[in-house]
């Protein structure tokens, strides 16, 4: 098993592309964004989490929606520019540091994992797991959505989100599961 991708595969990424997966002009991305927006089963969220926010794209999006966004990323040319994107919304918070050893603190009633479980190796999804669960208040939402094609990450997509359902059984439960040719989309909330 290989193990969790370390932050300088990232910071390599954006050295050479300033949007490495075509976040702003894919139909893709801009589909799959809707879509994980139009699963959240809140209209407003107070205070939400994004991990692995890049370059902003979806956490634009993801602040209309939050009274207090904490977007975290551990690309420092990826943060900038989210921040640079983001920077009219004052309910963003943005935080340098990758998952699960960097951890905001608080409580949270949504945090999005959006394409970025299976950058980690099980031992680091299963912490992971513990940092979400210990993190969530009543009725909490964690929405997860993976690209289910094949990667060379050290999980596919479909083994990222179940490793993280099943760390995550006694805690939260699964309400939404979507599947695309490309990519899966699972919704937990608190049980």
């Amino acid at each position: 098993m290989n193990p969790s991708l370390p932050t300088t595969y990232f910071d390599t990424l954006y050295e050479r592309s300033p949007d490495p997966w075509s976040f702003e002009t894919s139909p893709y991305e801009q589909a799959k964004y809707t879509a994980t927006l139009s699963a959240l089963p809140r209209p407003r969220y107070a205070r939400a989490l994004e991990i692995g926010c890049s370059i902003g794209v979806l956490t634009e999006r993801l602040a209309s929606r939050c009274d207090e966004l904490i977007a975290m990323e551990p690309a420092a040319i990826a943060l900038g520019r989210a921040r640079q994107r983001c920077r009219g919304l004052s309910q963003i918070a943005f935080l340098e540091g990758s998952a699960p050893a960097t951890w905001p603190t608080g409580t949270f009633d949504l945090i999005l994992l959006s394409e970025v479980v299976y950058y980690l190796d099980p031992t680091d999804v299963s912490r992971l797991a513990a940092r979400v669960t210990d993190s969530l208040r009543p009725g909490a939402h964690v929405e997860l959505v993976h690209w289910v094609r094949e990667t060379d990450y050290p999980l596919s997509g479909d083994d990222a989100a179940e490793l993280f359902i099943a760390a995550t059984a006694g805690t939260l439960a699964p309400i939404t599961q979507q599947r695309t040719e490309d990519y899966r989309l699972d919704l937990l909330v608190v049980a």
